[in-house]
């Protein structure tokens, strides 16, 4: 029995509510951490989300006249697209990220994603977890590879949101999912305190059996005792928000409380609109709504260290420039990506923007992709968390950063 099927008979990977991984660091590590680590969120948008309709190219009649009723009207008009720049316009549904956008602590990158040219969400998701578009052979995630040249080691360092460990986190190095909908703190059969009891006497010895469960009972009774603090003290005789923002809320809590968690991944679905995705209102704006309250439940709660803190948020591909006979948005190319940090030169649309005219198309239908993803989070790591340019090859195998953005100063 290898060391992931014994967890799993243990119920502490796989369908457990809290999970640690991973096929190495078997030693139980130590919880010290540095007083002020660098952060960084992922919340991938599963589906393919309309870039196109998030950040809005109001000033393009091809948009306009590719989209007769699902186009977001141009500022000052009713519902129409709040100005970012001039040239860009944030969905109406997004209001309560302005603020952000003002005060320099939220930018864009558009045109931006995968130069692999599947248009499979499987696909294109798998190459922007793996971080090696176009092979399918990687079986781990560049979160997963990040972590191995990160200074210091803990049981937590590493958090997905989520009832099964992602591909992005997957991989040689030890990583932990929890999950927050609600059920987050039942107790699983390892729980029970005679069966506890018996497992840490079975397994009490150095051998690498035996320090995998050390390892894995380590780090699940920590973001158990971190979380439950957290509700109790959310909860003040009420239950916790649904959704979105109350899975947020308490990822921050978790992170204020405990500096070793440096890198966090969370996904959201139900971005794939072919039909009926709606302009201003409708489907796409209501869970627009929501993902928006969810990013500032987050900013607000992370408080101070949100100045250490890089949130990104990706999509596998965007949508069509022109919507189809369903009033909906096929697969698509280029999409918008997003960066908050409390250090980011905010304020901008990042990119090279290509027009939406039929010549300047992929393939004569979707926004081309001016900017690789990869570059974007280059930068970043780059930037926030000291990696050298050296380095940025054992995250993204055979990739070379162009260093052509300036999202910091």
């Amino acid at each position: 029995m290898d060391r992931r099927q014994f967890l799993k008979v243990l119920g502490i990977v796989g369908t457990s509510a809290i999970a640690t991984v991973g096929s190495h660091s078997w030693i139980a590590k130590s919880l010290a951490a540095t007083p002020h680590p660098k952060r960084l969120v992922v919340i991938f948008l599963r589906g393919g989300i309309d870039g196109l309709n998030v950040v809005i190219p109001y000033t393009e009649t091809d948009y306009y006249e590719a989209r007769p009723t699902l186009a977001i009207p141009q500022p000052g008009k009713e519902k129409g697209a709040l100005d970012l720049d001039g040239n860009f316009g944030l969905h109406p549904a997004l209001s309560p990220l302005i603020p952000f956008w003002k005060d320099g602590t939220l930018a864009f990158v558009h045109a931006c994603g995968s130069p692999d040219e599947t248009r499979s969400h499987f696909d294109a998701q798998k190459y922007m977890e793996s971080g090696t578009p176009g092979n399918k052979k990687t079986v781990e995630g560049w979160m997963n590879r990040m972590l191995g040249i990160l200074p210091g080691k803990t049981p937590v360092e590493a958090v997905s949101v989520g009832s099964t460990l992602p591909l992005i986190l997957a991989g040689h190095e030890s990583a932990s999912n929890i999950s927050l909908r609600g059920n987050s703190a039942r107790k699983l059969p390892i729980d029970q305190d005679k069966i506890q009891s018996a497992f840490d006497q079975l397994y009490a010895s150095n051998d690498p059996l035996s320090l995998a469960y050390q390892e894995g009972r380590a780090a699940r009774d920590t973001l158990l005792k971190q979380l439950e603090a957290e509700m109790e003290e959310a909860n003040n005789g009420a239950p916790l928000p649904k959704g979105f923002a109350g899975e947020t809320r308490q990822l921050a809590s978790l992170m204020v409380r405990d500096p070793s968690i440096q890198l966090a991944f969370m996904d959201v679905g139900g971005w794939d609109t072919h039909a009926s995705q709606g302009s201003s209102r409708g489907k796409l704006a209501n869970r627009l709504k929501n993902l928006g309250e969810g990013l500032v439940t987050l900013v607000d709660r992370l408080g101070e260290i949100y100045a250490d803190t890089t949130i990104l948020v990706v999509s596998e591909f965007g949508r069509t420039v022109a919507e189809n006979g369903n009033q909906g948005t096929d697969h698509g190319r280029g999409n918008a990506m997003w960066i908050l940090n409390g250090s980011v030169r905010g304020g901008q649309v990042y990119g090279q923007w290509p027009g939406l005219s039929e010549s300047e198309r992929y393939e004569g239908r979707d926004l081309a992709i001016t900017t690789d993803f990869r570059e974007v989070v280059s930068t970043v790591l780059l930037n926030q968390f000291q990696v050298k340019p050296n380095q940025i090859d054992r995250i993204f195998p055979g990739y070379k950063p162009a260093e052509t953005l300036s999202l910091f100063a």
